[in-house]
């Protein structure tokens, strides 16, 4: 009866085209697959994912009218306009899809959270609909709080208060705060986008009981729906490369080369820009180090640059035979090598999850959104990361010694196996995500 009642459930997939929400919607599909069901994943034109690497899924391309991700643009807008394009589409593709199994195939629908034109399509087609999350469970407290903070004034974060505590979040400070360095405008914006995400049946979220229990009860409380925490998916699913960028294997033969535990690993997301002054301050900073180092420079990471043209020019020449720079590495590989002693992140939860499943300490800088509340966990809660408070090369060094070099480091990178071992446990038989797998899958065939 359990075969028959996932052959005739079809679950569609909202993807987005943000790298960090594509990679776990890919990963769910990918799990959810190999528990029996049949998978559609709907995506858009923009960032569409590679079916080929795929082949047990079938893809639906929704037209967005988007050339490009730009980072620096009216994030909310963009959404907006996303979404309005989206929906009439998705809806019609359903009902097509509906009518061609002559109503014989029952559908659940999975969302990305900020694809939230899909609450109103499962409600005009009467489907039942789960939102997957793919940011840290501690960052929710803090978003559901933006608009009582804004209301008293706290939000936007003024100088004054930007080392205090947030009452009610500790340990989070303001300038922990998710979108801390914008305007009262965007602001305004990211609150309003925010009633737009109405309360769906249940929330699959890709995280660890032991890592986030006090968030997730209290989340538990807020929404009173069913939640689900089956991570790390990375882990979890079996599926090739996610990523929208070309990822240079060579790099890792050059590890191989290098001593256990020596190497630094930088890399600061898929959306992160810097000016030259930022990029010269960390090729300063990690040639004086004189650490290994294995740096992702991402074609326009630098606005206007085609590549690494902005380093400084005595640079590559100072660090030739202990640093690589590239353009995009196989994070998941890199990470799990040998000579990979720790991780240089913008915080993003899929990198999080990522070093805290192979056990690499991490130096945390934060760029935009759900990263400074990860960086605030990882560095004060879970202690398996070091914040670099200024990207200034002689404070660069500094960390890095720490990470590497002393008891400090030693300490912290103890931490991270303890805790890459806990991971792990969650995913074995009687483990706390292998148990909510389950309870998901019961779920998803009893709606």
């Amino acid at each position: 009866m359990g075969d028959e009642r996932k052959q005739s459930k079809h679950l569609v997939l909202i993807a987005s085209p943000f790298q960090g929400h594509m990679t776990p919607m890919l990963q769910l599909g990918s799990v959810l697959h190999s528990k029996g069901f049949s998978i559609t994943i709907a995506h858009t034109k923009l960032n569409s994912p590679d079916p080929s690497n795929h082949p047990e899924f079938e893809f639906l391309e929704l037209f967005d009218n988007f050339l490009a991700i730009d980072a620096s643009a009216h994030f909310t807008k963009f959404l907006e306009l996303l979404n309005n394009n989206c929906k009439k589409q998705l809806q019609d593709l359903l009902i097509q899809k509906i009518q061609q199994s002559n109503k014989m195939m029952m559908i659940t629908i999975i969302y990305d959270n900020i694809m939230y034109f899909a609450e109103e399509v499962a409600r005009n087609l009467n489907l039942p609909i789960i939102v997957l999350r793919s940011c840290s469970a501690s960052y929710m407290p803090a978003f559901l709080a933006l608009p009582k903070l804004h209301a008293q004034g706290q939000f936007p974060v003024q100088d004054s208060i930007r080392d205090k505590f947030v009452p009610e979040l500790y340990p989070l400070r303001y300038k922990d705060l998710p979108f801390n360095n914008t305007s009262s405008e965007v602001v305004q914006e990211i609150i309003a986008l925010s009633g737009r995400n109405r309360i769906p049946s249940a929330i699959i979220w890709n995280t660890m009981d032991f890592l986030e229990n006090s968030s997730l009860t209290k989340l538990q409380k807020h929404y009173k729906i069913p939640i689900f925490s089956i991570g790390p998916l990375n882990e979890l699913a079996q599926c090739p490369s996610t990523s929208f960028l070309k990822e240079d294997t060579d790099c890792i033969s050059w590890l191989d080369k290098q001593a256990p535990r020596s190497v630094i690993y930088v890399s600061l997301g898929s959306l992160a820009t810097m000016d030259e002054k930022e990029l010269a301050e960390i090729a300063w900073g990690l040639a004086d180090s004189n650490q290994a180092f294995l740096w992702v420079v991402r074609p326009g990471s630098v606005k206007g640059s085609d590549w690494i043209e902005f380093l400084p020019s005595s640079f590559l020449e100072e660090v030739r035979g202990r640093g690589l720079v590239l353009k995009w590495a196989p994070q998941k590989q890199v990470l799990a090598h040998f000579a990979v002693g720790g991780f240089w992140s913008h915080c993003g939860w899929n990198s999080s999850l990522e070093s805290i499943s192979q056990g690499v300490p991490m130096m945390c800088w934060p760029f935009l959104g759900d990263q400074y509340v990860n960086s605030r966990y990882l560095s004060c809660v879970w202690q398996v990361g070091l914040e670099l408070e200024c990207l200034e090369r002689n404070a660069i060094v500094i960390i890095i010694r720490r990470l590497l070099g002393d008891d400090e480091g030693k300490e912290i990178r103890q931490r991270a196996i303890n805790m890459k071992e806990k991971a792990n446990c969650c995913l074995w038989k009687g483990g706390s995500s292998f148990n909510d797998l389950n309870n998901l899958v019961e779920f998803i065939l009893s709606n």
